[in-house]
């Protein structure tokens, strides 16, 4: 079976990458997910829990999150908590390496300035 690189996955959906980023502050049950990217996105991202769950789902059958031990301190059995894998962290860093390429290019073209929108 082929191995995939970091770039084999992307672009990543929008919410994908937030979850990623997420998740690099450490691990999370899916409604901590799903609050700090609304807090860290000011809003401008929500991800509805099934869409959360789906999304989750298909993250771990990349290899981008993995289930992770449930902290002593949770007396919620029932929530499954999630971590990223080194390698969701180096396909999030691919992302935002292509991301960054297509920020050069609209200041490039002068289709946004360094302050913003034009």
């Amino acid at each position: 079976m082929h191995t995939p690189a970091p770039g084999d996955l992307l672009p990543l959906k929008t919410e994908v990458l937030w979850l990623l980023l997420s998740l690099t502050g450490g691990s999370r049950h899916g409604y901590a997910l799903m609050q700090d990217v609304a807090e860290r996105s000011a809003g401008a991202v929500r991800i509805q829990t099934g869409a959360l769950y789906r999304f989750l789902h298909r993250m771990q059958e990349d290899g981008l999150v993995a289930e992770a031990e449930r902290p002593a301190d949770e007396s919620d059995e029932r929530r499954r908590y999630y971590a990223i894998t080194d390698f969701g962290r180096r396909v999030a860093a691919a992302e935002l390496e292509r991301m960054r390429g297509l920020l050069h290019e609209g200041l490039e073209h002068g289709l946004i300035s360094e302050g913003g929108a034009s």
